[in-house]
């Protein structure tokens, strides 16, 4: 109990400097915004769907989660200023649980994802985009999508604490993001590119989370054969499970590890 209510008031601390850095408010708004826009109506005039279907309904999902995908970017910078300043000293020093910086940091990035899926969701309402399958198969796509967010950003702590630079950080999360975005069916279907690409963009991480949510939207793209197409629900949930196993307790031990 303790643990959780030092992991809250961390949380809370996070939560604090967001809403005192108005730039940083407009960025996270406005970032899934033009997402939204500029691929919707820039690419949408000459991208294929498969089957029969509108194109931003095909993308919308997969914006939903390259919009998670780019947040982990924050996460690490976040870890990456108050390590290089100090501050994950200061916090080791205080009468807390040892895990509270860092279960504050991903409550604090949980919430930061919903209000961002809500402006997301709103967006693609104004554009023409439409969950088709009820409200609770709506529902649990966004579930999904904050799952993949919570193992992104283990991740994303992670690599804030391996590179304590938020400028470096910002140079080594965005190779890491671009050809995971590029190599995924977020823009085009698998079965639309070349064979051997087609198979690596279907083994994607990133492809099994937009291919179960576009199902559970009921948005086209979802009738390709490979194994990976047909199983991208457990796909969903057992890739970023396993992020989070591989992520967090690497995380902890380097933070553990810090200033000895």
């Amino acid at each position: 109990m303790t643990a959780l209510v030092d992991g809250w008031v961390m949380a809370g601390r996070n939560l604090r400097h967001v809403v005192r850095s108005p730039e940083e408010i407009v960025l996270y708004f406005t970032l899934p915004i033009m997402f939204v826009l500029v691929f919707g109506y820039v690419f949408g005039s000459g991208m294929a769907v498969p089957g029969d279907g509108s194109y931003r309904e095909f993308l919308l999902p997969g914006v939903f989660v390259m919009t998670m995908l780019y947040g982990l970017g924050a996460t690490a910078s976040a870890i990456a200023v108050d390590a290089g300043r100090g501050v994950v000293d200061r916090f080791r020093s205080l009468p807390m649980a040892r895990s509270a910086p860092l279960s504050g940091r991903a409550g604090a990035d949980l919430v930061r994802a919903c209000l961002e899926m809500a402006t997301l969701v709103v967006c693609g309402l104004l554009v023409g985009w439409r969950w088709r399958e009820g409200l609770l198969a709506a529902l649990g796509a966004v579930a999904l999508i904050l799952l993949l967010r919570a193992a992104l950003t283990w991740v994303g702590i992670l690599l804030g604490l391996l590179v304590p630079n938020p400028d470096t950080v910002g140079v080594v999360v965005f190779p890491l993001a671009f050809p995971l975005t590029a190599l995924s069916n977020v823009f085009v279907a698998p079965e639309l590119m070349p064979d051997w690409l087609g198979a690596v963009a279907a083994w994607n991480p990133l492809s099994a989370t937009v291919a179960a949510v576009r199902d559970l939207f009921g948005n086209p793209g979802v009738g390709a054969d490979s194994w990976p197409a047909r199983h991208a629900l457990l796909l969903a949930i057992a890739w970023p499970l396993a992020l989070i196993a591989v992520a967090a307790p690497a995380a902890v031990r380097r933070y553990q590890r810090l200033g000895h």
